[in-house]
């Protein structure tokens, strides 16, 4: 079984080398210390968010201090291509899901989509409460996959400002039933191709699907209509299924090496 994994704050395991000690504090140390209830002899992983993980034994767990034995330290590269998911937002909590199973997966980054049809609308106090929420869901999520980076939230898309994720070095690809390319060869063509890509978008509409006046705005950027399968899936397992597809095809699912 692996070990359980607390994050430390960023950038805070650059100076550690193996036989050194890694201290945390506050929330992760209680969590620790008072809810699993670590002992001394336990091991366990320590990430800082930028790729770097310490990994050894318990020195001694306290209400509000963890001390930790860096037995052996490493460093896992970014992948490349990154992938971001764009989710609309969805109701009962369908968006929240669908980003936490994604950030399971291996998203990087996500993006909440206010689409057109979108049903769930981001206002006011509502909306900082919402981004809130779906930040705690990617740490969260993070944390259960042993992941040594937090997938990051990016700002909330409104309608046709979707459109705007594109870019140099970025393959957009947006989820549509109507499409006539698939998804494996959508990637496959742009990875043919000698100009590199260095970041895959994924684009999930709402419930109620998205609208022609969006579809319209992302085509015009670039972006590409892609079939994920025969299936119509829920805009909470939509995601998720093409980025284990994407996994897949990148060749990424396997032992870590």
């Amino acid at each position: 079984m692996s070990n359980p994994l607390f994050y430390a704050e960023h950038g805070a395991l650059a100076d550690i080398a193996p036989g050194g000690t890694v201290v945390l504090t506050g929330a992760e140390a209680r969590h620790a210390a008072q809810v699993m209830r670590l002992a001394p002899g336990e091991r366990v992983d320590v990430a800082d968010d930028s790729g770097r993980r310490a990994s050894g034994p318990v020195l001694s767990a306290a209400a509000d201090r963890l001390e930790v034995s860096a037995e052996s330290v490493t460093d896992e590269p970014a992948p490349v291509p990154e992938l971001v998911l764009v989710q609309a937002l969805a109701k009962g909590d369908r968006d929240l899901l669908a980003v936490q199973t994604a950030t399971e997966l291996g998203i990087d980054g996500v993006h909440p989509w206010q689409a057109e049809r979108s049903i769930v609308r981001w206002r006011g106090e509502k909306a900082a409460k919402a981004a809130a929420k779906w930040e705690a869901a990617l740490l969260s999520a993070a944390k259960q996959a042993r992941r040594t980076r937090v997938p990051r939230l990016g700002e909330m898309l409104d309608g046709g400002a979707v459109a705007s994720v594109g870019g140099p070095g970025t393959l957009v690809l947006v989820l549509h039933e109507d499409a006539t390319v698939s998804l494996g060869e959508a990637l496959g063509e742009a990875l043919d191709v000698s100009a590199p890509v260095e970041r895959v978008v994924l684009v999930v509409g709402p419930e109620g699907g998205i609208s022609p006046a969006e579809v319209e705005a992302l085509t015009a950027a670039g972006g590409r209509l892609v079939l994920l399968g025969l299936n119509v899936l829920r805009s909470s397992t939509a995601g998720p299924a093409a980025v284990a597809v994407l996994q897949h095809l990148l060749g990424r699912f396997g032992p870590r090496t």
